[in-house]
C-alpha cells in the first residue's frame, strides 16, 4: 500500500508542476500591467484594493492544507506556522480554510473560521480558486477585513518545502515580496532609460476594476498550485520512509521467527538426543 501511494504521489507531483509552469505567462504579463498602472501618480485613488488602511481592526487569513492525510508532518506543519504568527495577533483574527485537514485542525482549536472549501479536485483549477478570492475581496472591501494573508506551503523541491505566508490585501507594488510575480516570473531588468509608455482601452479604472480582483484570485490559485505539489511530495517522502521501516520491521521480525524456530528445533534434537541416551543406558 505504501509503495503504491509513493508511487501515485510521485506522478501527482510532476503534474502540479507542469500546472505551475503553465501559470506563468499569465501572472508575468498581469504583474506587467499592474505595475505599470501602480506606478502612475494618484495610485492611491485608482482602485480600493490598492489602498492601506490607516487603523487594522480585523484581518482574515487563508490557510491552505491538504484534503488528506499520509503526508509526514505536512498538515501541522502549516497549522503551527499559522499559529505562531496569528495566536496571540493584536487585533481579532478570522480564518478561511482550503482543505479537509487545515479545516478540522482548526475546529479542533476553537479558532473563529469563517468559511472552508473541501473536497477540491486532485488537480485544481483557477475556477476552484476564484470562489476563494471572491470572498475575500468582498470582506475587504466591504471593511469586513482591514488585511488578508494567505499561507501556504511553497514547492520547494522533492525534499524541502516551507510554509509562507503573503500579504494577500491590500496589493503591495513597493516590492516584489509577497507576490506571485516574484515566484513565478523574472526578475525585472534594471533600465536606466524612461519607461515606455501605454495607453489602456477602455481605461485604467475599467482594466483595474477587472484585473486586480483576478490578480488577487491567482495567487490564491498559485498557492493552492504549490500547496498540491508540496502535499505530494510529503506523502511521497513519507510513503517511502514507511516502505522502507515496513521493510527493515519485516527483515528483523524474519530474522527473530528465524531465532526462535532454529532455537526450537535445535531444542527438540535435544530432548531426541537426550531420550535416546537415556533408553540406552535403560537397556544397559
Amino acid at each position: 500500500m505504501t509503495r503504491a501511494l509513493q508511487a501515485v504521489s510521485a506522478s501527482r507531483v510532476r503534474k502540479a508542476m507542469d500546472a505551475v509552469e503553465h501559470t506563468r505567462p499569465y501572472a508575468s504579463k498581469a504583474w506587467q500591467v499592474l505595475t505599470h498602472i501602480a506606478g502612475q501618480p494618484g495610485r492611491n485613488n485608482l482602485h480600493p484594493l490598492l489602498i492601506e488602511r490607516s487603523e487594522v481592526k480585523n484581518v482574515i487569513v487563508v490557510m491552505v492544507s491538504g484534503e488528506r492525510g499520509l503526508a509526514g508532518p505536512y498538515n501541522t506543519n502549516i497549522l503551527r506556522y499559522t499559529l505562531n504568527h496569528f495566536r496571540n495577533y493584536s487585533v481579532p483574527v478570522r480564518y478561511v480554510a482550503v482543505g479537509r485537514k487545515g479545516a478540522e485542525l482548526l475546529h479542533r482549536r476553537g479558532l473563529n473560521v469563517m468559511a472552508q472549501f473541501t473536497e477540491l479536485p486532485p488537480e485544481p483549477q483557477f475556477t476552484d480558486a476564484s470562489p476563494i478570492g471572491r470572498i475575500v475581496v468582498d470582506e475587504f472591501l466591504s471593511g469586513g477585513a482591514d488585511e488578508i494573508y494567505l499561507v501556504y506551503t511553497n514547492f520547494i523541491n522533492m525534499i524541502r518545502q516551507a510554509p509562507t505566508m503573503k500579504k494577500l490585501l491590500p496589493l503591495e507594488f513597493g516590492s516584489t515580496e509577497g507576490l506571485v510575480r516574484s515566484e513565478f516570473g523574472e526578475q525585472p531588468a534594471a533600465s536606466e532609460g524612461p519607461s515606455a509608455a501605454y495607453a489602456y482601452e477602455p481605461g485604467q479604472i475599467e482594466i483595474l476594476d477587472q484585473i486586480v480582483p483576478r490578480f488577487t484570485a491567482l495567487q490564491v490559485y498559485q498557492a493552492l498550485l504549490e500547496s498540491n505539489a508540496s502535499e505530494h511530495a510529503a506523502r511521497m517522502v513519507a510513503m517511502k520512509n514507511a516502505t522502507d521501516n515496513a521493510s527493515e520491521l519485516g527483515n528483523a521480525l524474519t530474522l527473530e521467527y528465524n531465532k526462535i524456530r532454529q532455537q526450537s528445533i535445535t531444542n527438540e534434537m535435544l530432548d531426541i538426543a537426550g531420550g535416546a541416551e537415556a533408553l540406552a543406558q535403560a537397556s544397559q
